[in-house]
Protein backbone atom coordinates (compact mmCIF):
# COMPACT_ATOMS: atom_id res chain seq x y z
CA UNK A 1 0.00 0.00 0.00
CA UNK A 2 2.83 2.25 1.11
CA UNK A 3 5.93 2.88 -1.06
CA UNK A 4 9.43 1.82 -0.03
CA UNK A 5 11.25 3.39 3.01
CA UNK A 6 14.98 4.41 2.87
CA UNK A 7 16.86 3.25 5.63
CA UNK A 8 16.46 7.11 7.16
CA UNK A 9 13.07 5.44 9.17
CA UNK A 10 12.09 2.51 10.90
CA UNK A 11 8.88 1.06 9.84
CA UNK A 12 6.31 -0.52 12.58
CA UNK A 13 3.78 -2.28 10.80
CA UNK A 14 -0.30 -1.98 12.12
CA UNK A 15 -2.07 -5.32 11.79
CA UNK A 16 -5.74 -4.33 10.88
CA UNK A 17 -8.44 -6.84 13.06
CA UNK A 18 -11.40 -4.51 12.14
CA UNK A 19 -11.55 -2.26 14.60
CA UNK A 20 -11.58 1.37 13.93
CA UNK A 21 -8.61 1.36 16.48
CA UNK A 22 -6.03 0.52 14.38
CA UNK A 23 -5.68 3.79 12.03
CA UNK A 24 -5.87 5.78 15.72
CA UNK A 25 -2.59 3.33 16.61
CA UNK A 26 -1.14 4.47 12.94
CA UNK A 27 -1.78 7.84 13.95
CA UNK A 28 -0.53 7.34 17.59
CA UNK A 29 3.23 5.93 16.73
CA UNK A 30 3.67 8.50 13.54
CA UNK A 31 2.86 11.14 16.41
CA UNK A 32 5.94 9.47 18.60
CA UNK A 33 7.92 10.22 14.87
CA UNK A 34 8.05 6.51 13.75
CA UNK A 35 6.43 5.42 10.28
CA UNK A 36 3.24 3.55 10.63
CA UNK A 37 2.00 1.00 8.50
CA UNK A 38 -1.71 -0.37 8.16
CA UNK A 39 -1.52 -4.01 6.82
CA UNK A 40 -4.61 -6.60 6.39
CA UNK A 41 -4.86 -9.16 9.52
CA UNK A 42 -4.07 -11.79 6.35
CA UNK A 43 -0.66 -10.55 5.71
CA UNK A 44 1.67 -13.48 5.62
CA UNK A 45 5.14 -13.76 7.35
CA UNK A 46 6.89 -13.46 4.69
CA UNK A 47 5.13 -10.35 3.31
CA UNK A 48 5.45 -8.90 6.78
CA UNK A 49 9.52 -10.14 6.51
CA UNK A 50 9.84 -8.12 3.46
CA UNK A 51 8.89 -5.30 4.64
CA UNK A 52 11.73 -4.84 7.17
CA UNK A 53 9.64 -3.89 10.38
CA UNK A 54 11.23 -2.68 13.53
CA UNK A 55 8.13 -3.40 14.83
CA UNK A 56 4.79 -5.01 14.67
CA UNK A 57 1.21 -4.16 16.67
CA UNK A 58 -1.91 -6.27 16.43
CA UNK A 59 -4.35 -4.03 16.92
CA UNK A 60 -7.92 -4.52 18.78
CA UNK A 61 -11.08 -6.13 16.91
CA UNK A 62 -14.94 -6.68 17.40
CA UNK A 63 -14.85 -10.35 17.96
CA UNK A 64 -13.42 -13.35 20.65
CA UNK A 65 -10.62 -15.67 19.69
CA UNK A 66 -13.40 -18.33 20.05
CA UNK A 67 -15.84 -17.56 17.43
CA UNK A 68 -16.49 -19.70 14.69
CA UNK A 69 -15.31 -17.01 12.48
CA UNK A 70 -12.43 -15.80 14.82
CA UNK A 71 -9.82 -13.47 12.93
CA UNK A 72 -6.66 -15.60 13.37
CA UNK A 73 -2.74 -14.42 12.57
CA UNK A 74 -0.05 -17.29 11.65
CA UNK A 75 2.10 -18.23 14.96
CA UNK A 76 4.67 -17.54 12.80
CA UNK A 77 4.97 -13.79 13.25
CA UNK A 78 5.68 -14.84 17.66
CA UNK A 79 8.72 -16.25 16.15
CA UNK A 80 9.84 -13.70 13.41
CA UNK A 81 12.39 -12.14 16.35
CA UNK A 82 10.68 -8.59 15.54
CA UNK A 83 9.22 -6.86 18.92
CA UNK A 84 5.76 -7.26 18.50
CA UNK A 85 2.74 -5.46 20.86
CA UNK A 86 -0.64 -7.29 21.38
CA UNK A 87 -3.14 -4.19 21.99
CA UNK A 88 -7.44 -5.93 22.92
CA UNK A 89 -8.09 -8.29 20.82
CA UNK A 90 -4.37 -8.52 19.50
CA UNK A 91 -3.23 -9.30 23.34
CA UNK A 92 -5.76 -11.77 23.48
CA UNK A 93 -4.77 -13.55 19.89
CA UNK A 94 -1.25 -13.49 21.56
CA UNK A 95 -1.84 -15.33 24.74
CA UNK A 96 -4.32 -17.83 22.43
CA UNK A 97 -1.14 -18.37 20.48
CA UNK A 98 1.06 -19.38 22.96
CA UNK A 99 -0.19 -21.34 25.33
CA UNK A 100 -2.23 -19.21 27.56
CA UNK A 101 -5.86 -19.08 28.50
CA UNK A 102 -8.81 -16.67 27.35
CA UNK A 103 -12.45 -17.01 29.02
CA UNK A 104 -15.29 -15.19 29.03
CA UNK A 105 -15.74 -13.21 32.32
CA UNK A 106 -19.07 -12.96 34.03
CA UNK A 107 -19.23 -9.09 33.00
CA UNK A 108 -17.28 -7.35 30.50
CA UNK A 109 -15.31 -4.48 31.18
CA UNK A 110 -15.74 -1.21 28.69
CA UNK A 111 -14.39 2.41 29.21
CA UNK A 112 -12.66 3.81 32.28
CA UNK A 113 -10.78 0.60 35.15
CA UNK A 114 -8.03 1.39 37.14
CA UNK A 115 -4.76 -0.29 36.53
CA UNK A 116 -2.15 -1.82 39.09
CA UNK A 117 0.73 -2.39 37.74
CA UNK A 118 2.77 -5.34 38.73
CA UNK A 119 6.15 -5.90 41.29
CA UNK A 120 7.99 -7.42 38.34
CA UNK A 121 10.44 -5.41 36.35
CA UNK A 122 8.72 -4.01 33.43
CA UNK A 123 9.78 -2.31 29.99
CA UNK A 124 6.14 -0.77 29.09
CA UNK A 125 5.59 0.94 32.52
CA UNK A 126 9.16 1.91 33.69
CA UNK A 127 8.63 4.99 34.52
CA UNK A 128 4.80 5.40 35.14
CA UNK A 129 2.20 5.92 37.69
CA UNK A 130 1.71 1.94 39.74
CA UNK A 131 -1.94 2.94 39.13
CA UNK A 132 -3.37 4.70 36.20
CA UNK A 133 -6.55 4.94 34.67
CA UNK A 134 -7.18 3.16 31.39
CA UNK A 135 -10.14 2.76 28.47
CA UNK A 136 -11.15 -1.09 28.40
CA UNK A 137 -13.39 -2.18 25.72
CA UNK A 138 -14.07 -6.38 25.82
CA UNK A 139 -15.97 -9.06 26.87
CA UNK A 140 -13.46 -12.34 27.02
CA UNK A 141 -9.85 -11.47 28.95
CA UNK A 142 -6.76 -13.42 29.44
CA UNK A 143 -6.66 -14.94 33.11
CA UNK A 144 -4.09 -17.06 32.57
CA UNK A 145 -0.26 -15.48 30.62
CA UNK A 146 1.27 -18.07 28.42
CA UNK A 147 4.35 -19.44 29.60
CA UNK A 148 7.32 -17.44 29.81
CA UNK A 149 5.04 -14.02 30.25
CA UNK A 150 5.15 -12.23 33.33
CA UNK A 151 1.99 -10.38 34.15
CA UNK A 152 3.07 -6.23 34.82
CA UNK A 153 -0.41 -5.13 35.63
CA UNK A 154 -4.51 -6.54 36.59
CA UNK A 155 -7.37 -4.62 36.67
CA UNK A 156 -10.67 -5.72 38.35
CA UNK A 157 -11.90 -7.24 34.95
CA UNK A 158 -8.67 -8.21 33.41
CA UNK A 159 -6.66 -10.11 36.08
CA UNK A 160 -3.95 -10.28 32.89
CA UNK A 161 -4.35 -6.81 31.39
CA UNK A 162 -0.76 -6.50 30.91
CA UNK A 163 2.04 -9.02 30.17
CA UNK A 164 5.72 -9.37 29.00
CA UNK A 165 8.01 -11.75 27.17
CA UNK A 166 10.96 -9.66 27.16
CA UNK A 167 13.40 -11.98 25.89
CA UNK A 168 11.26 -13.06 23.19
CA UNK A 169 10.24 -8.87 22.90
CA UNK A 170 6.92 -10.00 22.83
CA UNK A 171 4.03 -7.49 25.06
CA UNK A 172 -0.02 -7.71 25.44
CA UNK A 173 -2.01 -5.22 26.46
CA UNK A 174 -5.74 -5.71 27.22
CA UNK A 175 -6.31 -1.50 27.15
CA UNK A 176 -6.48 0.48 24.62
CA UNK A 177 -3.24 3.19 24.64
CA UNK A 178 -4.23 5.04 21.68
CA UNK A 179 -7.40 6.88 23.47
CA UNK A 180 -7.26 10.17 24.55
CA UNK A 181 -9.39 8.31 27.55
CA UNK A 182 -5.83 6.33 28.62
CA UNK A 183 -3.87 9.80 29.79
CA UNK A 184 -0.40 8.10 29.65
CA UNK A 185 -1.42 5.34 26.61
CA UNK A 186 1.08 7.59 24.36
CA UNK A 187 3.70 7.35 26.59
CA UNK A 188 3.53 3.68 27.20
CA UNK A 189 3.51 3.23 23.29
CA UNK A 190 6.83 5.23 23.08
CA UNK A 191 8.36 2.84 25.80
CA UNK A 192 7.24 0.02 23.23
CA UNK A 193 8.41 1.83 20.35
CA UNK A 194 12.20 3.31 22.09
CA UNK A 195 12.94 0.65 24.39
CA UNK A 196 11.33 -2.38 23.56
CA UNK A 197 12.00 -2.33 19.60
CA UNK A 198 14.26 0.62 19.26
CA UNK A 199 12.95 2.82 17.22
CA UNK A 200 14.45 5.65 16.16
CA UNK A 201 12.34 9.05 15.96
CA UNK A 202 13.04 9.94 12.41
CA UNK A 203 9.88 10.57 11.07
CA UNK A 204 9.64 13.96 11.52
CA UNK A 205 8.20 17.20 9.10
CA UNK A 206 11.43 17.94 7.88
CA UNK A 207 12.37 14.56 6.97
CA UNK A 208 9.02 13.74 5.71
CA UNK A 209 9.64 17.13 3.22
CA UNK A 210 13.16 15.37 2.37
CA UNK A 211 11.82 12.07 1.22
CA UNK A 212 9.24 13.55 -0.50
CA UNK A 213 11.83 15.96 -2.54
CA UNK A 214 14.39 12.82 -3.22
CA UNK A 215 11.36 10.38 -4.50
CA UNK A 216 9.68 13.19 -6.75
CA UNK A 217 13.22 13.69 -8.24
CA UNK A 218 13.63 10.20 -8.67
CA UNK A 219 10.25 9.69 -10.57
CA UNK A 220 10.16 12.52 -12.73
CA UNK A 221 14.02 13.24 -13.19
CA UNK A 222 13.92 16.06 -15.68
CA UNK A 223 10.62 16.25 -17.35
CA UNK A 224 7.88 17.85 -17.22
CA UNK A 225 5.02 17.61 -14.75
CA UNK A 226 1.19 19.53 -14.22
CA UNK A 227 -0.32 19.62 -10.90
CA UNK A 228 -3.96 21.01 -10.38
CA UNK A 229 -4.73 23.19 -8.04
CA UNK A 230 -7.78 23.24 -5.98
CA UNK A 231 -7.13 25.63 -3.18
CA UNK A 232 -7.25 23.02 -0.74
CA UNK A 233 -4.75 22.07 1.77
CA UNK A 234 -3.92 18.80 0.10
CA UNK A 235 -3.33 20.09 -3.57
CA UNK A 236 -1.40 22.84 -2.09
CA UNK A 237 0.82 21.21 0.06
CA UNK A 238 1.77 18.38 -2.69
CA UNK A 239 2.64 21.39 -5.44
CA UNK A 240 4.89 23.03 -3.09
CA UNK A 241 6.87 19.81 -2.13
CA UNK A 242 6.76 18.76 -5.89
CA UNK A 243 7.73 22.58 -6.48
CA UNK A 244 10.00 22.69 -4.35
CA UNK A 245 11.70 18.95 -5.94
CA UNK A 246 12.22 20.39 -9.45
CA UNK A 247 11.36 23.57 -9.91
CA UNK A 248 10.34 25.34 -13.07
CA UNK A 249 9.41 22.14 -14.68
CA UNK A 250 6.14 22.42 -12.86
CA UNK A 251 3.02 23.81 -14.27
CA UNK A 252 0.00 24.77 -11.75
CA UNK A 253 -3.43 24.18 -13.73
CA UNK A 254 -6.79 25.84 -11.83
CA UNK A 255 -9.49 24.10 -13.19
CA UNK A 256 -12.61 25.73 -12.28
CA UNK A 257 -15.53 23.02 -12.84
CA UNK A 258 -18.31 25.19 -10.92
CA UNK A 259 -18.86 23.15 -8.65
CA UNK A 260 -16.94 25.07 -6.03
CA UNK A 261 -17.80 27.94 -2.64
CA UNK A 262 -18.36 31.04 -3.06
CA UNK A 263 -15.94 33.34 -4.52
CA UNK A 264 -13.28 30.66 -4.46
CA UNK A 265 -12.43 30.60 -7.80
CA UNK A 266 -11.50 34.11 -6.86
CA UNK A 267 -9.28 33.46 -4.26
CA UNK A 268 -7.71 30.45 -5.38
CA UNK A 269 -6.83 32.37 -8.35
CA UNK A 270 -5.55 35.33 -6.21
CA UNK A 271 -4.16 33.31 -3.51
CA UNK A 272 -1.76 31.48 -5.68
CA UNK A 273 -0.37 33.84 -7.46
CA UNK A 274 0.55 35.31 -4.51
CA UNK A 275 2.21 32.16 -2.36
CA UNK A 276 3.45 30.18 -5.12
CA UNK A 277 6.31 31.49 -8.20
CA UNK A 278 5.01 28.67 -10.32
CA UNK A 279 3.21 29.30 -13.71
CA UNK A 280 -0.39 29.05 -13.32
CA UNK A 281 -3.01 28.40 -15.78
CA UNK A 282 -6.56 29.22 -14.62
CA UNK A 283 -9.09 27.45 -16.97
CA UNK A 284 -12.56 28.16 -16.52
CA UNK A 285 -14.85 24.76 -17.48
CA UNK A 286 -18.24 24.97 -15.55
CA UNK A 287 -20.41 24.76 -18.82
CA UNK A 288 -18.43 21.80 -19.51
CA UNK A 289 -18.51 20.14 -16.42
CA UNK A 290 -22.31 21.14 -15.74
CA UNK A 291 -23.46 19.93 -18.56
CA UNK A 292 -21.31 16.20 -18.30
CA UNK A 293 -23.96 15.58 -14.83
CA UNK A 294 -26.66 16.85 -16.43
CA UNK A 295 -29.82 14.16 -15.40
CA UNK A 296 -27.63 12.50 -13.35
CA UNK A 297 -28.46 11.51 -10.10
CA UNK A 298 -26.28 8.15 -8.47
CA UNK A 299 -23.72 9.45 -6.22
CA UNK A 300 -21.06 7.25 -8.15
CA UNK A 301 -21.25 8.26 -10.96
CA UNK A 302 -21.33 11.96 -10.17
CA UNK A 303 -17.90 11.29 -9.01
CA UNK A 304 -16.37 9.27 -12.44
CA UNK A 305 -18.02 11.88 -14.44
CA UNK A 306 -15.93 14.40 -12.47
CA UNK A 307 -12.87 12.22 -12.35
CA UNK A 308 -12.92 11.76 -16.59
CA UNK A 309 -13.95 15.04 -17.31
CA UNK A 310 -10.82 16.75 -15.13
CA UNK A 311 -8.35 14.77 -16.09
CA UNK A 312 -9.72 15.20 -19.83
CA UNK A 313 -9.31 19.01 -19.72
CA UNK A 314 -6.10 18.31 -17.64
CA UNK A 315 -4.99 16.49 -21.03
CA UNK A 316 -6.46 19.14 -23.30
CA UNK A 317 -4.24 21.60 -21.36
CA UNK A 318 -0.89 19.40 -21.03
CA UNK A 319 -1.24 19.30 -25.02
CA UNK A 320 -0.72 22.81 -24.99
CA UNK A 321 2.47 22.15 -23.47
CA UNK A 322 5.39 20.72 -23.87
CA UNK A 323 5.96 17.05 -22.97
CA UNK A 324 4.25 16.67 -19.96
CA UNK A 325 4.45 12.91 -18.53
CA UNK A 326 3.12 13.71 -14.72
CA UNK A 327 0.06 15.07 -12.72
CA UNK A 328 0.24 15.66 -9.49
CA UNK A 329 -2.63 13.99 -7.09
CA UNK A 330 -3.14 15.18 -3.49
CA UNK A 331 -3.80 11.64 -2.31
CA UNK A 332 -3.88 11.09 1.14
CA UNK A 333 -3.15 7.65 3.34
CA UNK A 334 -6.98 7.40 4.27
CA UNK A 335 -8.13 8.19 0.82
CA UNK A 336 -6.39 4.77 -0.33
CA UNK A 337 -7.95 2.79 2.79
CA UNK A 338 -11.63 4.16 2.33
CA UNK A 339 -10.94 3.86 -1.62
CA UNK A 340 -10.63 -0.52 -0.73
CA UNK A 341 -8.07 -2.34 0.25
CA UNK A 342 -7.33 -6.06 1.03
CA UNK A 343 -7.95 -4.82 5.16
CA UNK A 344 -10.87 -2.24 4.39
CA UNK A 345 -13.70 -2.64 2.06
CA UNK A 346 -14.88 0.48 -0.16
CA UNK A 347 -16.65 2.70 0.94
CA UNK A 348 -16.83 5.49 -1.56
CA UNK A 349 -14.64 5.95 -4.56
CA UNK A 350 -12.01 9.32 -3.50
CA UNK A 351 -11.86 11.53 -6.70
CA UNK A 352 -7.99 10.65 -5.72
CA UNK A 353 -7.93 7.42 -6.04
CA UNK A 354 -10.94 5.43 -7.72
CA UNK A 355 -12.31 9.04 -9.68
CA UNK A 356 -10.10 8.25 -12.39
CA UNK A 357 -10.32 6.69 -15.88
CA UNK A 358 -8.50 3.83 -16.48
CA UNK A 359 -6.77 4.87 -19.97
CA UNK A 360 -5.32 8.18 -18.53
CA UNK A 361 -2.01 9.75 -20.28
CA UNK A 362 -0.74 10.55 -17.01
CA UNK A 363 2.23 8.86 -14.92
CA UNK A 364 0.87 9.95 -11.12
CA UNK A 365 3.41 11.84 -8.57
CA UNK A 366 1.28 11.32 -5.52
CA UNK A 367 3.64 12.77 -2.84
CA UNK A 368 1.26 12.81 0.04
CA UNK A 369 0.11 9.35 -0.38
CA UNK A 370 1.77 7.80 2.94
CA UNK A 371 0.34 11.17 5.26
CA UNK A 372 -2.46 11.69 6.99
CA UNK A 373 -4.13 14.56 7.39
CA UNK A 374 -2.32 16.89 10.23
CA UNK A 375 0.56 15.46 8.60
CA UNK A 376 -0.13 16.85 5.24
CA UNK A 377 -0.79 20.52 7.44
CA UNK A 378 2.32 20.14 9.08
CA UNK A 379 3.93 19.84 6.08
CA UNK A 380 2.21 22.68 5.08
CA UNK A 381 3.01 25.29 7.51
CA UNK A 382 7.07 23.79 7.25
CA UNK A 383 7.07 24.90 3.72
CA UNK A 384 5.87 28.09 4.74
CA UNK A 385 2.15 27.99 3.20
CA UNK A 386 -0.09 30.53 4.63
CA UNK A 387 -2.50 29.78 7.29
CA UNK A 388 -5.63 30.66 4.80
CA UNK A 389 -4.60 27.23 2.56
CA UNK A 390 -3.05 25.18 5.53
CA UNK A 391 -6.06 25.37 7.98
CA UNK A 392 -8.73 25.47 4.87
CA UNK A 393 -11.99 22.98 5.93
CA UNK A 394 -11.26 19.49 3.50
CA UNK A 395 -13.40 20.34 0.56
CA UNK A 396 -14.07 17.14 -1.86
CA UNK A 397 -12.66 17.21 -5.26
CA UNK A 398 -16.31 16.57 -6.56
CA UNK A 399 -16.92 19.84 -4.88
CA UNK A 400 -20.69 20.58 -4.20
CA UNK A 401 -21.66 17.99 -6.71
CA UNK A 402 -21.89 15.49 -3.83
CA UNK A 403 -23.79 17.99 -1.29
CA UNK A 404 -26.47 18.03 -3.55
CA UNK A 405 -28.47 15.18 -3.57
CA UNK A 406 -30.06 14.09 -7.03
CA UNK A 407 -29.64 16.56 -10.22
CA UNK A 408 -27.10 18.66 -10.00
CA UNK A 409 -28.05 22.09 -11.79
CA UNK A 410 -26.75 25.78 -12.16
CA UNK A 411 -29.51 26.91 -10.31
CA UNK A 412 -29.13 24.10 -7.31
CA UNK A 413 -25.17 25.02 -7.16
CA UNK A 414 -26.30 28.72 -6.83
CA UNK A 415 -28.92 27.97 -3.59
CA UNK A 416 -26.62 25.90 -2.31
CA UNK A 417 -22.98 28.14 -2.95
CA UNK A 418 -25.39 31.07 -1.04
CA UNK A 419 -26.42 28.97 2.11
CA UNK A 420 -22.61 27.79 2.05
CA UNK A 421 -21.47 31.21 2.42
CA UNK A 422 -23.32 32.20 5.74
CA UNK A 423 -22.44 28.71 7.44
CA UNK A 424 -18.61 29.77 6.89
CA UNK A 425 -19.81 33.24 7.90
CA UNK A 426 -21.28 31.93 10.95
CA UNK A 427 -19.09 29.50 11.68
CA UNK A 428 -16.31 31.75 11.64
CA UNK A 429 -18.17 34.25 13.56
CA UNK A 430 -18.63 32.31 16.49
CA UNK A 431 -14.38 31.47 16.70
CA UNK A 432 -15.43 27.71 15.43
CA UNK A 433 -14.15 27.52 12.41
CA UNK A 434 -10.59 25.93 13.26
CA UNK A 435 -11.82 23.78 16.02
CA UNK A 436 -14.14 21.71 13.12
CA UNK A 437 -13.10 19.35 10.76
CA UNK A 438 -15.75 20.29 8.37
CA UNK A 439 -18.90 22.69 8.15
CA UNK A 440 -21.46 22.71 5.04
CA UNK A 441 -24.53 22.44 3.80
CA UNK A 442 -26.07 19.73 1.79
CA UNK A 443 -29.50 20.43 -0.62
CA UNK A 444 -32.11 17.42 -0.37
CA UNK A 445 -32.96 16.18 -3.64
CA UNK A 446 -36.66 16.79 -1.66
CA UNK A 447 -38.74 20.51 -1.72
CA UNK A 448 -41.06 21.00 1.35
CA UNK A 449 -43.93 23.17 2.49
CA UNK A 450 -43.76 26.19 4.11
CA UNK A 451 -44.97 30.00 5.14
CA UNK A 452 -42.88 33.12 4.56
CA UNK A 453 -45.40 36.23 4.64
CA UNK A 454 -48.01 34.58 5.20
CA UNK A 455 -48.17 32.90 2.09
CA UNK A 456 -47.47 28.66 1.42
CA UNK A 457 -43.62 27.80 0.34
CA UNK A 458 -42.43 24.79 -1.34
CA UNK A 459 -38.74 24.64 -1.49
CA UNK A 460 -35.56 23.27 -0.74
CA UNK A 461 -34.71 22.10 3.61
CA UNK A 462 -31.13 22.45 4.08
CA UNK A 463 -29.21 19.79 6.22
CA UNK A 464 -26.32 21.38 7.91
CA UNK A 465 -23.30 19.60 8.76
CA UNK A 466 -20.35 20.58 11.36
CA UNK A 467 -18.04 17.35 12.45
CA UNK A 468 -15.24 17.23 14.60
CA UNK A 469 -12.37 14.57 14.03
CA UNK A 470 -8.93 14.44 13.69
CA UNK A 471 -8.07 12.65 10.24
CA UNK A 472 -11.78 11.73 8.65
CA UNK A 473 -11.66 8.37 9.76
CA UNK A 474 -14.06 8.66 12.17
CA UNK A 475 -16.11 11.72 12.88
CA UNK A 476 -18.12 12.77 15.93
CA UNK A 477 -21.01 15.11 15.12
CA UNK A 478 -20.11 18.51 16.55
CA UNK A 479 -22.22 20.20 19.52
CA UNK A 480 -22.55 23.62 18.11
CA UNK A 481 -24.37 26.50 20.56
CA UNK A 482 -28.02 26.77 20.12
CA UNK A 483 -27.53 30.91 19.15
CA UNK A 484 -25.41 29.87 16.57
CA UNK A 485 -27.44 27.91 14.82
CA UNK A 486 -30.17 30.04 15.15
CA UNK A 487 -27.81 32.20 13.21
CA UNK A 488 -27.73 29.70 10.13
CA UNK A 489 -31.39 29.14 9.73
CA UNK A 490 -32.13 32.58 10.48
CA UNK A 491 -30.29 34.28 7.45
CA UNK A 492 -30.50 31.17 5.03
CA UNK A 493 -34.03 31.40 5.28
CA UNK A 494 -34.32 34.51 5.12
CA UNK A 495 -31.07 35.50 2.65
CA UNK A 496 -30.87 32.46 0.59
CA UNK A 497 -34.24 32.21 -2.45
CA UNK A 498 -35.23 28.63 -2.97
CA UNK A 499 -34.76 27.55 0.94
CA UNK A 500 -37.45 27.23 3.54
CA UNK A 501 -36.43 25.12 6.58
CA UNK A 502 -33.09 24.11 7.90
CA UNK A 503 -32.13 20.73 9.90
CA UNK A 504 -28.99 19.63 11.51
CA UNK A 505 -26.98 16.35 10.66
CA UNK A 506 -26.23 14.52 14.00
CA UNK A 507 -24.63 11.27 13.08
CA UNK A 508 -21.43 10.08 13.69
CA UNK A 509 -18.75 8.52 11.47
CA UNK A 510 -19.22 5.36 11.61
CA UNK A 511 -21.82 4.66 10.85
CA UNK A 512 -22.50 7.48 8.94
CA UNK A 513 -20.06 9.08 6.03
CA UNK A 514 -19.12 13.15 6.59
CA UNK A 515 -20.09 13.69 3.34
CA UNK A 516 -24.05 12.66 2.31
CA UNK A 517 -22.86 11.18 -1.14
Amino acid sequence: MTSELDERFDRVLVVDFGAQYAQLIARRVREAHVFSEIVPRDITVAEAAAKNPQAIILSGGPASVYADDAYSIDPGFFEMGVPLLGICYGHQLLAHGLGGVVDRRESGEYGKAELVAGNDPSVLFDGLPEEQSVWMSHGDAVSKAPPGFTVTASTPGSPVAAMEDQARSLFGVQFHPEVAHTPRGQDLLKQFLYEAAGARPAWTHVSIIERAVERIRDQVGDRQVICGLSGGVDSAVAAALVHKAIGDQLTCVFIDHGLLRFEEAEQVVETFGRSFHVNLIHVDASDRFIAALAGEADPERKRKIIGETFIRVFEEVAADLQDVDFLVQGTLYPDIIESGTKDAAKIKSHHNVGGLPDDMHFELVEPLRDLFKDEVRAVGEELGLPDEIVWRQPFPGPGLAIRIIGDVTAERLEILRAADRIIAEEIRRAGLYRELWQSFGVLAGIKTVGVQGDERTYAHPLILRAVTSDDAMTADWARLPYEVLERISSRVINEVDGINRVTYDISSKPPATIEWE
